[in-house]
């Protein structure tokens, strides 16, 4: 009898144990997924932080010497004839050229020479130049910047405005942000001052966005891999959009 007991008792563990290996597996699985989920996770929310470290050059003067305000140029090579003083705009190991230049609210191009010549078509334009850092940050004393207005062929000046207005150098349009590195938000405000003409920059990333009283550069940090928007725009405080046609600018960038 005892010998049949044992037998039973031992019958009974050994189905038990059988039984409960699928179930084992299971939790294995669910708990490799959070841990998944965690990993994911970790990269924390969207931040917008300012630029750990600036570059200042308060000496470096920017002249614009051609075009002159309103110049008619006839269509086709336009040329630009800048002066620089207390900078050097040619590479000496900088990753780009320190002179840039945005037309009518277009990704800046650099040069690393203050004369050059753009082929350009009919129309009016606004040329706004600035300095940049090693790092590819525009300058933003006063004296580091200039801007202009100028006609190419049979065109005309722009509507006199005395509102401020955007020049944005980062970023670029179509850029290509690699996953984990941090997107770069740079820009000018010309024509005016935030805090003594009641102004602050909202920019808007998708649907994530930040309200700015300063003109620094910042970064934002975790996006996902996906595809933006980048909007900036110029406001009054009381959020009155501002009337010209550099108040607001939108780039399409991707993380990939």
């Amino acid at each position: 009898m005892n010998k049949i007991l044992i037998l039973l008792v031992f019958l009974g563990f050994w189905v038990s144990s059988c039984s409960s290996n699928p179930k084992e597996s299971k939790e294995s699985t669910q708990v490799e997924a959070t841990d998944s989920t965690n990993l994911e996770a970790a990269a924390g929310p969207i931040t917008f932080l300012p630029e750990d470290s600036l570059s200042f050059f308060p000496d470096a003067i920017l002249e614009l010497n051609t075009p002159l305000g309103n110049q008619v140029f006839r269509p086709g090579k336009v040329p630009f004839e800048f002066n620089v003083k207390n900078f050097s705009i040619s590479k000496n190991g900088a990753s780009s050229p320190r002179l840039a230049l945005i037309l009518n609210g277009s990704d800046p191009e650099g040069y690393a020479a203050p004369i050059f010549q753009r082929e350009l078509t009919r129309g009016t334009y606004r040329a706004v130049a600035f300095l940049v850092d090693d790092k590819g940050l525009a300058l933003k004393s006063f004296g580091n910047y200039v801007d202009r207005d100028f006609l190419v062929g049979d065109s005309r000046p722009f509507p006199y405005s005395a509102e401020p207005y955007l020049a944005i150098n980062l970023p670029k349009n179509q850029q290509i942000i690699p996953l984990g590195q941090d997107l770069i938000l740079d820009f000018l405000v010309l024509g005016g001052d935030l805090k003594l003409d009641g102004l602050k920059v909202k920019v808007w990333v998708n649907d994530y966005t930040t309200e700015l009283s300063q003109v620094i550069p910042m970064r934002v940090s975790n996006l996902p891999k996906g595809d933006y928007q980048v909007k900036f725009q110029l406001l009054r405080v009381d959020n009155k959009e501002l009337e010209g046609p550099f108040s607001s600018s939108t780039k399409t960038i991707f993380v990939r």
